[in-house]
C-alpha cells in the first residue's frame, strides 16, 4: 500500500480530536490531504504524513507552500479548501510526506487598510509563527546561500529525546546565584580553549568551570531564533550584527546558529543536551526571552510573520494603524490581547514540557501588563495567568519591571506572590555608595537587607529580589571601576548610543593602566562589590567574566560587537586568578551560611534575623556624609549562626565597633579586602576585642566562633 494512503489500524487522538482510522479524503493538487487537527497549532508529523494547523482572524485565504531544502521557491502549493477551516483555523493533513524532505510557509490574503492595520498581501511568503524550528539560519553572521534577503521558512522536528531519570533541580530562588551569559561569546574567543567554540557545545565544556565558580544558575541570553544579519552593517571596516539577540525570529524555534552541527529535522538536540547535563549537574537554565516585541519592526521594517497572519491582533497600533514603540525597536507586541496571550502561553509551556527550561526572565516585562492601546493595566491577564497556570508552577518567573516607554515597576510588577524582579534600584544605589557617593548609605542597608521597601517581608518571598551590580545591559564589573564615560564609537552612533547613567568610576585614570597601585585599588573594589552582591538578602546574579575582570573595553551598550568587544577573554583567568578565588570563596560562602538568604529560627542570643548598624553597633540614623554601614544576619541552622558584613566606602580608614557577644563567643574576620591578596581570612583569627580598623574603600565579613 501506499504510504499517502495507508490506513492507521488505531485511533489517533490529539487535544479533544480522536480520528479513527486516518486515511485521505480528499486530493489537492497531487497530494493526499484530509482535515486536520484544530487545537494544535504549528506542524507536526503524524504516521503517514504531517498536520498543519494555522490561526488568522482576518486571513480570507490560505495556502500551504512545500520548498524543497535551501530552495526559494516551492515545488508545491497546496490552498486549504474553505471546508478545511473552522471558526479562524486552518488546519490540514498532507498525506506522503516526510519531514527531512522539506521546508514550509503560508501565503495569506485577505483585506488591506493600512489605516486598519490590515495589510495582507498574498505575494509574500508568511512564517509560522508556531514553527519548532527555522530554516536557513544555521550558519552564524552570513546570509543563506550569500543572498540579502531570505524567506523564512519553518521546519518540522522530530522530537525523541531522551530524558531519562533526569530531574529539574527545582531550586529556590533564594538560594539560587544566576550566572547571565551569552552563548556564544562564552566559548568564542580561542583561549577558551574548548573544541566547539561559540555553541551550546561549547557552553557544556564548561560546566566543571561553572560548578567550580559555585554559581547553581546560568541565565542564557536569548536562544530563541533570531537573525543576527538582520540590520548588519559596516562600520570601520568591521561588520556589526544583531550579536545580542533581542530581536526574535520565531517563538518556539531555537536559534540554529548556536548549534556545533546542524540538526536538521532535530533541532534543538544540542541544546535539550545541556538542559539535561546542567540539570544533572545541579545547575539550573533560565532562558531570557523576548515577548515585548518582534524582528518585524515598524511600518518600515521586514514583513514575514505575524504582519501577515494578524498584523491587527499581535502588534499594538495606533489609531491610524501605525505600531506603538514601548519596546524601542520599533513594534510593540500585543501581550494581553487574549490570542496573543494564548500565543505566549503555549509557547512557555513548551519550552517547559520539551526543553525542561527551569526559568524565563521577560525582557523589559512591564509590556506585558500594558493593554492593547499602551496603557497600564492593574491586573494583566497575561501575568495573572503565567503566576497560576499549572505548567509553569516550579519554573521561576523573573521580571525586567521597565521598559522603553517610560513605565518603571520595580517593587510594584504585578507579582500575585509568583514573579521575581531584577531589582534595577539594587544596581543603582548600591553602585552609588560604593563608589563615595554622599546620601547612599540608608539606601545600601536596605537593598543589602532585600529591599523590604520594595518587598515587604511576608508579602515577596525572600528570592524576589534579584539583585546585581552588572549584567549584559551597560559596563562589566571590571569597566565600572576603569572608567568615568562610557565608549561606544565602535557601535557607529557617534558615542550617543547607551545610558549615560553609569554610576562608575575610573579610580583616577580612564581606561586600561600599567600602574600597579591603580590596579590593586581596582580589584579592591570588585572585590567590595562581589562581597556586597553575595552577601545581600535577595538572588544574586552576576554578568559571566566579572568573576576574572573580563572588559569590554568601555562599551556600556555592545549590542552589535560580535568580536574581542564582546567576548570574554580567557587568559583574564591566569591573570585575575585572585579575583576568581574570592568569587569562588563568596559563592561557597553565601551557600554555607543560609541566614543571608533567608529569616531562620531565632538564634539563642536574642539577635534579630536581620539588623543594620553604623560605625557603633545598632545605630543606624546614617546621615548624608555617612559611609560606612553594617549588616548583620542571625539566626538557628544546626547551631547559632552570625555573619557581619560591613562596607567602608570612605576613603579614609574607620574603627569598626561590632556588636556584643555572649560570653566565651568570638567575632572572626573571613574576609578583608583591604588586606589585598590576603583577603579571604583562612585561619582561625580571633578578634580580641569588638573594635576593627576597617581600611578605606574596603569591605570586610565576620562570623562567629564556632
Amino acid at each position: 500500500m501506499d504510504k499517502g494512503t495507508e490506513i492507521l489500524t488505531t485511533d489517533y487522538v490529539i487535544g479533544t480530536q480522536t480520528y479513527m482510522n486516518l486515511k485521505p479524503m480528499d486530493k489537492i493538487n497531487g497530494f493526499d490531504v484530509r482535515p486536520g487537527f484544530y487545537e494544535s497549532n504549528g506542524a507536526f508529523a503524524l504516521p503517514g504524513g504531517v498536520n498543519f494547523t494555522l490561526t488568522s482572524q482576518n486571513a480570507t485565504r490560505c495556502e500551504l507552500l512545500l520548498f524543497h531544502r535551501k530552495a526559494e521557491k516551492p515545488y508545491a502549493c497546496i490552498p486549504f479548501p474553505d471546508n478545511y477551516r473552522i471558526g479562524n483555523v486552518f488546519s490540514m493533513i498532507i498525506f506522503g510526506l516526510e519531514i527531512d524532505e522539506f521546508e514550509y510557509a503560508y501565503r495569506l490574503d485577505g483585506p488591506y487598510h493600512p489605516e486598519k492595520g490590515l495589510i495582507y498581501d498574498r505575494t509574500r511568503y508568511i512564517l509560522d509563527p508556531y514553527a519548532k524550528a527555522v530554516a536557513g539560519q544555521s550558519e552564524w553572521g552570513k546570509h543563506p546561500a550569500g543572498k540579502q534577503k531570505y524567506h523564512y521558512k519553518g521546519r518540522v522536528v522530530r522530537d525523541n529525546f531522551d530524558w531519562g531519570n533526569c530531574k529539574q533541580p527545582l531550586i529556590p530562588l533564594k538560594d539560587t546565584i544566576i550566572y547571565e551569559l551569552h552563548v556564544r561569546g562564552f566559548t568564542k574567543h580561542s583561549t577558551s580553549n574548548v573544541k566547539y567554540p561559540g555553541t551550546f557545545a561549547g557552553l557544556m565544556e564548561k560546566l566543571p568551570y561553572l560548578r567550580e565558580l559555585g554559581i547553581n544558575a546560568v541565565e542564557l541570553m536569548p536562544v530563541f531564533e533570531f537573525d543576527e544579519m538582520g540590520g548588519s552593517r559596516e562600520v570601520d571596516g568591521k561588520l556589526l550584527l544583531d550579536y545580542w539577540g533581542y530581536n526574535p525570529v520565531c517563538f518556539f524555534a531555537p536559534n540554529t546558529s548556536y548549534t556545533a552541527q546542524v540538526e536538521y529535522n532535530q533541532e534543538g538536540l544540542e541544546l535539550k543536551t545541556l538542559i539535561r547535563t546542567f540539570n544533572e549537574n545541579g545547575i539550573e537554565v533560565i532562558l531570557d526571552v523576548v515577548f515585548n516585541h518582534t524582528a518585524e519592526g515598524n511600518e518600515k521594517g521586514p514583513f514575514f510573520s505575524f504582519k501577515g497572519v494578524d498584523n491587527n491582533i499581535y502588534y499594538m497600533l495606533t489609531p491610524d494603524g501605525k505600531y506603538y514603540n514601548f519596546s524601542g525597536c520599533g513594534n510593540t507586541l500585543n501581550c494581553n490581547h487574549p490570542v496573543v496571550r494564548q500565543m505566549i502561553l503555549n509557547c512557555l509551556r513548551y519550552w517547559v514540557i520539551n526543553y525542561r527550561v527551569d526559568g524565563f526572565r521577560f525582557d523589559l516585562a512591564s509590556i506585558l501588563g500594558r493593554s492593547s492601546d499602551g496603557t497600564p493595566m492593574s491586573q494583566p491577564p497575561l501575568l495573572e495567568s503565567l503566576a497560576y497556570d499549572p505548567i509553569l508552577r516550579n519554573v521561576d518567573l523573573i521580571a525586567e519591571a521597565w521598559d522603553a516607554g517610560g513605565l518603571y515597576q520595580v517593587g510594584s510588577f504585578p507579582a500575585w506572590n509568583r514573579w521575581a524582579e531584577w531589582n534595577g534600584k539594587y544596581r543603582d544605589d548600591c553602585r552609588s555608595f560604593l563608589k563615595g557617593d554622599a546620601g547612599y548609605a540608608k539606601a545600601a542597608v536596605l537593598r543589602i537587607m532585600g529591599s523590604p521597601d520594595l518587598y515587604p517581608p511576608g508579602k515577596r518571598g525572600a528570592g524576589a529580589s534579584i539583585n546585581f551590580i552588572t549584567c549584559h545591559d551597560g559596563f562589566t564589573l571590571n569597566d565600572l571601576y576603569s572608567y568615568n564615560h562610557k565608549h561606544n564609537e565602535a557601535n557607529g552612533w557617534n558615542n550617543q548610543d547607551g545610558t549615560d547613567d553609569n554610576r562608575s568610576w575610573n579610580c583616577g585614570v580612564e581606561g586600561a593602566v600599567e600602574d600597579g597601585a591603580i590596579r590593586e585599588f581596582r580589584l579592591r573594589m570588585m572585590k567590595n562589590a562581589c562581597a556586597v552582591l553575595l552577601c545581600s538578602r535577595g538572588t544574586p546574579m552576576f554578568l559571566a567574566g566579572d568573576e576574572f575582570g573580563n572588559t569590554q573595553y568601555g562599551n556600556n551598550n555592545a549590542y552589535c560587537q560580535d568580536n574581542i568587544i564582546s567576548w570574554l577573554d580567557w587568559s583574564l583567568l591566569k591573570e585575575n586568578g585572585e579575583l576568581f578565588e574570592f568569587f569562588r570563596f563568596m559563592t561557597a560562602f553565601r551557600h554555607k551560611h543560609s541566614v543571608i538568604r533567608e529569616d531562620r529560627s531565632p538564634c539563642s542570643w536574642g539577635f534579630p534575623n536581620m539588623s543594620s548598624h553604623g560605625v557603633q553597633p545598632w545605630k543606624d540614623d546614617y546621615g548624608w556624609e555617612d559611609h560606612t554601614v553594617g549588616v548583620m544576619f542571625a539566626g538557628w541552622d544546626d547551631g547559632d549562626d552570625v555573619v557581619y558584613l560591613g562596607v567602608n566606602a570612605f576613603w579614609e580608614p574607620v574603627k569598626l565597633e561590632l556588636p556584643v557577644l555572649p560570653e566565651g563567643v568570638c567575632w572572626m574576620p573571613v574576609v578583608d579586602t583591604y588586606r589585598g591578596a590576603g583577603s579571604i581570612i583562612t585561619g582561625e583569627e580571633i578578634l580580641e576585642q569588638r573594635e576593627y580598623v576597617c581600611g578605606p574603600r574596603s569591605v570586610v565579613i565576620f562570623r562567629v566562633s564556632e
